[in-house]
């Protein structure tokens, strides 16, 4: 009989961490505290699972915001292109759209989880759900199995951690894993929110919720020292909510923010396709063609009506001012808040809107080359427990995946040994 080996937490990493053991000749008993596999992966894509990103490897590390070295042999293991023919095998057709963001055609995050579900079956992986891990079990510096909570003890020629962050808890992400890790001496950075909404100091955004802005610029720059620094600029779409900014922009820079908010400024370019000469001129056209109207009028051609309200107010110009009685230096100030209309972040979202969790297992802790423990023989770690993490749009479950498929690969190979 082959050598055992077991995977504590059956969520992306860890169902693809099973699948490569059994694949690899071991016989695997995936661990999973809640009633089904893959909790998590049901609300990702807002349901529609995505899955991964069809773009190449120099974009990847482009976006993944921490470690991304680490990750060259998970992708060489495993990369975008693999992931995407081994789920089209099992019978799952997938699309790319816009971001290269690649989802299943059904667009549901199910046929996903049923799709790994028959691979673990096909390669006759033991599947115990409702079991928690509450110890790792080691003997001289090496893993040997795990204690479940009700008592009980599994041994094993190897065990793989991939429980998870501590975003989205009531999906079973608490940070079991990482307590496990600590006991056995493994250092974890600071967690934080990442992938999440940002609540803003000014209140005015909330006169805005849920009006979405699509080709617009976020910035952002560290103020702290002598001279500014920026930290992000990017194009797309931002959503502005009860509390601050949501949407793919504010996301990102949400993983990139500092703990220390308050060193931090903001703003939004309405129209980055325009430099400030070029707006000015398309603004002293339409006051021209416009001069008898309401200033209101014509900033409701350059941004949706309760914006444009808004840009007036910060502006200090009343909407029904008349065009022709504009001067230089209040265009000046309308124009200002369309190129840079200015916020200041004041606290992130918590862990349960989080996407996932930035910080993790300290990743210089862990061999690269078969995400084993450095510190504890027979131990490996996959997924999002690790510090590292990426953009919104595919990266973080392909990150998932592939530390999945090297932890359980070289896992089972190294019981051969």
């Amino acid at each position: 009989m082959h050598n055992k080996c077991i995977v504590v937490g059956g969520g992306a990493s860890g169902m693809m961490a099973a699948l490569c053991a059994a694949r690899s000749g071991a016989r695997v008993i995936l661990l999973e505290r809640n009633e089904k596999l893959g909790k998590k992966m049901y609300i990702t894509g807002k349901g529609r699972c995505n899955v991964t990103n069809a773009s190449d490897m120099e974009q990847y590390q482009r976006n993944i915001f921490r470690n991304p070295r680490f990750l060259y042999a998970a992708f060489a293991r495993l990369d975008n292109a693999g992931m995407m023919a081994l789920v089209e095998d099992l019978g799952v057709p997938l699309k790319v759209e816009r971001g290269n963001r690649v989802f299943p055609v059904s667009d549901k995050s199910s046929d996903i989880i049923a799709a790994l579900k028959r691979a673990l079956e096909l390669e006759s992986v033991e599947v115990r759900l409702n079991t928690r891990v509450s110890e790792l079990l080691t003997e001289d510096g090496c893993c040997v199995g795990v204690a479940l909570d009700d008592g009980d003890k599994l041994y094993a020629d190897a065990v793989i951690l991939a429980t998870g962050g501590v975003s989205y808890p009531t999906t079973g992400s608490t940070g079991d894993g990482h307590s496990m890790a600590k006991s056995v001496g493994h250092a974890v950075t600071v967690l934080l929110p990442a992938l999440v909404a940002i609540d803003t100091v000014e209140s005015w955004p909330g006169t805005l919720a849920g009006l979405t802005l699509k080709n617009v610029q976020l910035s952002a720059w560290l103020t702290g020292g002598r001279k500014e620094k920026r930290i992000y600029s990017q194009m797309g779409e931002l959503l502005f909510t009860h509390t601050g900014i949501s949407g793919p922009l504010a996301l990102t820079l949400s993983s990139l923010l500092p703990e220390d908010l308050s060193t931090i400024r903001m703003a939004i370019d309405l129209k980055p396709a325009l430099d400030e000469q070029t707006l000015d001129a398309r603004l002293l056209r339409d006051f021209k063609e416009m001069s008898r109207k309401q200033l209101g009028s014509v900033v409701d051609g350059l941004a949706p009506r309760s914006l444009a309200e808004q840009l007036m107010r910060l502006a200090g110009l009343p909407a029904s001012m008349p065009v022709n009685s504009v001067t230089a230096q209040q265009r000046a100030a309308l124009l200002k808040v369309i190129k840079g209309l200015e916020l200041h972040p004041k606290a992130l979202g918590g862990f349960n809107e989080a996407i996932i969790t930035r910080g993790g297992i300290n990743v210089k802790e862990i061999n690269p080359s078969t995400m084993q423990s450095k510190l504890i023989k027979n131990l490996y770690f996959c997924g999002e427990l690790m510090d590292v993490d990426a953009a919104t749009g595919g990266y973080n479950l392909q990150i998932a995946f592939s530390t999945g498929a090297l932890a359980g690969s070289s896992a089972a190979t190294a019981m051969e040994q």
